[in-house]
């Protein structure tokens, strides 16, 4: 059913959640995962993929310590590094490459904070055509 599954990460502690989750899901259902991380510091937005700064080193490394936790466990996992808005980003990895979910954690705001921090999973979960999984970060 989800052969390929989309997890986008943002290098906090909230990714852990979702990387639990989806750790017994993609073993139960055989799934290869996608680790997608937007880098979105200054560097990143105006260099793109020629950006130099340690938030792109510190970035990649936690990328693959993420494919490394997923490969242990026996789960083909792969990383993307993108540069830029993150929902735009994701939006477009998803149009561009497909897969069968998205999985996504997310802070837990409500209202006023809501709008400031919640719009990446706002928009990508109302752009996208394919299903969305949310797990509140606790």
């Amino acid at each position: 059913m989800y052969n390929k599954i989309l997890i986008t990460l943002d290098a906090t502690a909230s990714d852990r959640a979702i990387i639990d989750h989806v750790k017994e899901l993609a073993k139960t259902m055989h799934s290869r995962v996608v680790l997608l991380h937007v880098a979105d510091g200054w560097a990143a937005r105006r260099y793109g993929a020629d950006a130099v700064s340690a938030e792109v080193t510190d970035d990649k490394a936690y990328l693959e310590i993420v494919r490394a936790e997923f490969e242990a466990t026996g789960v083909t996992a792969d990383t993307e590094l993108a540069y830029g808005e993150p929902a735009e980003e994701i939006i477009r990895w998803v149009e561009e490459k497909g897969c069968d979910l998205i999985a996504m954690s997310t802070h837990g705001h409500r209202f006023l904070a809501d709008l400031f921090f919640g719009t990446t999973v706002h928009r990508v979960r109302h752009t996208v055509e394919v299903p969305v999984l949310l797990l509140r970060h606790r």
